[in-house]
């Protein structure tokens, strides 16, 4: 099979390894030129490609030839607001894929689409106009675009990503007055995310939509407290919390129907 990966950083270019140790033919793309060799020494055939500039450049055209688009790029953040060129990027992205009958994309989306309350949270419970953030709004309209595109799709809606060099508690450590001490934290590691990525490719799990989130949800207070004193950074301060409207997004159906144990279950159990 061969497999892009659009978006080789954080979390695309160790996957596009893993997919490398695979036996997959991986090519993957960084928006900064120094980044190419790199990508070329990992066993990744390397493109350079700038959204949404890069789109229509010829010299890119390899690059949509495959079995499989990874499309692994979120929307750009401007002063807090979604940038709304996102979901047309998306839609001229599908336009390339179905030019060059591409027939499958994982889009790697976010928990950001659900409301920040609602207790339970399962695929199913997205309301447009209600997600916690600008972005999720723009990630909800994309996912309706890959979903409606006439191409085979697989949806992973991602929780806050941490693992090797990244935790949410470096901004947030030393704050003060932070409200929701109480809600439940919803997280996943990096290495789950490669791993299920790897399990939805190897069980052609297709037009489907997964929650990827650990099993635990501990408070927001406990774990970034507990983070941080861990990291050795300063503690952030919760103000007293009622605890009355919390969200816990649910797992339930990826480790049903893909079978999948998590590596990482807890993120009160940190990790580098």
């Amino acid at each position: 099979m061969n497999i892009s990966v659009l978006g080789c950083g954080w979390l695309g270019f160790p996957l596009g390894q893993r997919l490398h140790a695979h036996n997959y033919s991986i090519k993957g793309s960084t928006t900064t030129e120094s980044k190419l060799r790199t990508l070329e020494q990992n066993g990744i055939e390397p493109f350079l490609i700038s959204l949404p500039g890069s789109v229509n450049d010829e010299t890119i055209i390899p690059f949509w030839q495959s079995d499989l688009l990874i499309l692994n790029v979120p929307p750009r953040l401007a002063k807090g607001e979604a940038d709304g060129d996102f979901v047309q990027t998306v839609e001229q992205i599908i336009q390339k894929c179905r030019l060059h009958n591409l027939p499958w994309i994982i889009f790697t989306s976010s928990t950001s689409v659900y409301s920040e309350t609602g207790g339970i949270t399962k695929e199913e419970h997205t309301k447009p106009g209600s997600a916690s953030r600008p972005a999720g709004e723009e990630l909800l309209k994309a996912e309706e675009l890959i979903r409606n595109s006439g191409i085979d799709y697989t949806i992973l809606r991602l929780g806050g990503l941490y693992g090797y060099g990244r935790h949410p508690v470096k901004y947030l450590s030393g704050k003060k007055d932070l409200d929701g001490a109480s809600k439940p934290v919803n997280l996943v590691h990096q290495t789950d995310c490669v791993n299920v990525i790897c399990e939805v490719i190897r069980q052609k799990k297709r037009n489907e939509i997964y929650n990827v989130v650990s099993d635990g949800h501990p408070p927001r207070k406990e774990f970034y407290q507990s983070a941080a004193e861990h990291f050795n950074l300063p503690k952030p301060h919760f103000r007293q919390s009622n605890g009355k409207e919390y969200r816990v997004v649910s797992n339930q159906k990826l480790r049903e129907e893909l079978l999948y144990d998590f590596s990482y279950p807890n993120p009160m159990d940190h990790t580098p």
